[in-house]
């Protein structure tokens, strides 16, 4: 959306606002390319074409979209939404001069391209300027002088692959397809059940290359790896379809031209229908490389997400992934922006999966492509989590009779899932051995016994969510070294105690730190005499640096059976380092296998939260005592 003039802007940001439920200024700026004031005022704008139908309104900082007379909205909202003439906008005219450029036979004049957009010499030149900009990505380019003419350079593979990617809908908006190719390609696609998406892809593919080869611009010989496509069964259906393409336009159709047409097919998206998924032959060479994704994250991050149910679908997913980077084939992912709010563990880990395929492959795997993975993530995190979820047994006492017992106990059912285990009891039958064999016990009077179990006091009316809140903190009662069961939302303060925070010292390389930080950890009793030398090791293997500001060095300590955490602050910018990292957040994990994942995929999930706040990371730069960085978690 990058580039888009005022009225674009507006009816993007409506549109975006559609899709989600909230969202912040600084992420729609990012998203289109421009400063938080524009998109300020242009939702202040907004706010005055919408009228009283509904409003863009502001709550603890994000914005959410209020809609108050459907109707009213629904035809306000249609005549944003209506596109503006090609010509009134920068993006029309760069889609409109590209088109020109590459049907071009000779040199076009800058004076002739202004004149057909009626536009001026001055507003054209800035129009190619961006052009030439977004061009050079591909490399493509726009040469000779305006005076004497215009051309558009570059291999004819680049032309196609920028055409598909950015211009498409408007070069070709009108371009008709013969009703016996579109009979030909409706035929192909329901003898191979394709999708909706793919289809819409192939079509695509369809019509550039028939307009680009029929008008002489041949795709010509292809680099070495696109040849190998040849031997794969489904190329099959490229080449029946380019012989029945064959004969109806009366032309001889190359081998190259036919490999364009099959890489659609060869980069789909993973069918839905299961048989259709695995009547595709899979790709002996993805299986080891899964195996080495899963595994690094195993290693990185101590969380195994295999997963007997969705592997098999992964396997295609990486597969079709692998084609489209390898032959240039670009999807766009509708959700990325959800997925990368909703799921921040899941795309981070996507970035240790991007690893492995560079390192594998030597390809670079981009945003929307590290969206699709994430959610393939999201899943293996909520299928594994679901798998470890234990049974939860919970005393509710109550001291005020079996009616205000069954009101708390129904109050309860609202906000616990089927994990839990509810048992009522009377503050006469809450002895020592009955409380100690339970879980977590609730209750609304003063225990007359003593219990090694979490206890949370409540009253018969309480607030749901605070309560919620404890209670996610005190399943982890026997695997965090000193837990605090108060309404705070971040565990990570349950982590961490005054004897385990520490102000380094601003002249402390990254490392030296790490390393300190552990010695003292050692000198406490917390871990054991190798954790620092596993720690370092681990360090030499990797990056362990969140978004460049928070780093998470872990590894295994053989002192305790709890998750141990320590976490360093750099009080000031660390200008000697070439690191700008804020914040060290150290984890010595139990030996033992028993530990619960889930309270590492919490963790991780509060650390890549913090890492990507960026006022709550400031504040916690600035502390100087324990007292404060608990002020900062609070929330």
């Amino acid at each position: 959306m990058k580039g888009t003039n005022n009225d674009n802007r507006m009816a993007s940001i409506l549109k975006y606002f559609r899709k989600t439920t909230g969202t912040t200024v600084g992420q729609i700026a990012s998203k289109l390319g421009v400063s938080e004031r524009t998109v300020r005022n242009d939702i202040k704008q907004l706010n005055q074409e919408l009228k009283a139908c509904a409003q863009i309104e502001s709550e603890q900082g994000k914005y959410r979209l209020r809609i108050y007379d459907v109707e009213k909205f629904r035809v306000i909202y249609g005549k944003i939404m209506q596109p503006d003439d090609d010509m009134n906008s920068s993006r029309g005219r760069m889609d409109y001069t590209f088109g020109r450029l590459m049907r071009a036979e000779e040199p076009v004049l800058t004076d002739e391209l202004a004149y057909e957009m009626n536009i001026g010499r001055t507003t054209f030149l800035g129009d190619l300027k961006k052009l030439r900009k977004e061009l050079a990505e591909y490399h493509l380019f726009v040469t000779g002088k305006t005076s004497k003419g215009l051309i558009l350079e570059g291999r004819e593979t680049d032309i196609r692959s920028y055409v598909l990617n950015k211009v498409y809908d408007t070069v070709y908006k009108d371009y008709p397809l013969d009703e016996e190719i579109l009979e030909v390609f409706q035929k192909i696609c329901q003898k191979n059940h394709f999708e909706k998406g793919l289809r819409s892809s192939l079509k695509k593919y369809i019509t550039v290359m028939l307009d680009r080869f029929l008008t002489g611009n041949n795709i010509g010989h292809l680099s070495a790896r696109y040849y190998s496509l040849e031997s794969l069964e489904e190329f099959q259906i490229a080449q029946q379809m380019a012989e029945e393409f064959e004969e109806i336009l009366h032309i001889q159709i190359p081998r190259e031209e036919r490999l364009f047409l099959f890489l659609p097919i060869a980069g789909m998206r993973t069918p839905a229908d299961v048989e259709n998924m695995q009547s595709i032959t899979l790709d002996t060479s993805i299986r080891p490389l899964t195996e080495k994704i899963f595994s690094r994250i195993e290693s990185d991050m101590k969380i195994n997400l295999r997963s007997r149910e969705f592997t098999e679908e992964f396997l295609y997913h990486v597969m079709f992934m692998v084609n489209r980077l390898r032959y240039g084939v670009k999807l766009k992912n509708p959700m990325l922006d959800d997925l990368t709010n909703k799921y921040p563990l899941a795309f981070q880990m996507t970035q240790i999966a991007s690893d492995v395929i560079r390192e594998e492959l030597n390809l670079e795997v981009n945003e929307d492509e590290r969206g699709f993975l994430a959610a393939y993530f999201g899943v293996f995190l909520t299928e594994h989590s679901m798998d470890q979820k234990k049974i939860f047994k919970i005393a509710v006492i109550c001291g005020t009779g079996r009616v205000t017992a069954r009101l708390v106990s129904a109050q309860l059912h609202k906000i616990l899932d089927d994990s839990a285990r509810l048992t009522l009891l009377s503050d006469d039958n809450a002895t020592t051995e009955v409380l100690n064999d339970f879980d977590i016990v609730l209750t609304t009077v003063e225990l007359s016994c003593q219990c090694s179990r979490p206890v949370i006091q409540i009253h018969e009316i309480f607030n749901e969510k605070e309560l919620l809140q404890k209670i996610e903190k005190a399943k982890y009662w026997d695997q965090i070294d000193v837990p605090i069961i108060d309404n705070n939302a971040f565990l990570l303060s349950g982590l961490l105690d005054e004897s385990r925070f520490f102000c380094l010292e601003e002249r402390m390389e990254y490392k030296e730190a790490v390393a300190w930080m552990a010695d003292e950890l050692t000198l406490q009793g917390y871990v054991d005499e190798g954790f620092t030398d596993r720690l370092m090791e681990r360090e030499e293997k990797g990056s362990t640096v969140f978004d460049g500001k928070i780093a998470l060095p872990h590894t295994v300590q053989y002192e305790s059976e709890k998750l141990i955490m320590a976490m360093g602050v750099f009080n000031k910018e660390n200008k000697e380092s070439k690191n700008d990292i804020k914040c060290i957040i150290m984890l010595g994990l139990p030996q033992s296998e028993e530990m619960d994942d889930n309270l590492l995929i919490r963790v991780y999930d509060e650390i890549i939260t913090i890492a990507r706040d960026e006022k709550m990371l400031k504040k916690i730069a600035n502390v100087t005592d324990f007292s404060e960085l608990l002020q900062i978690l609070y929330r």
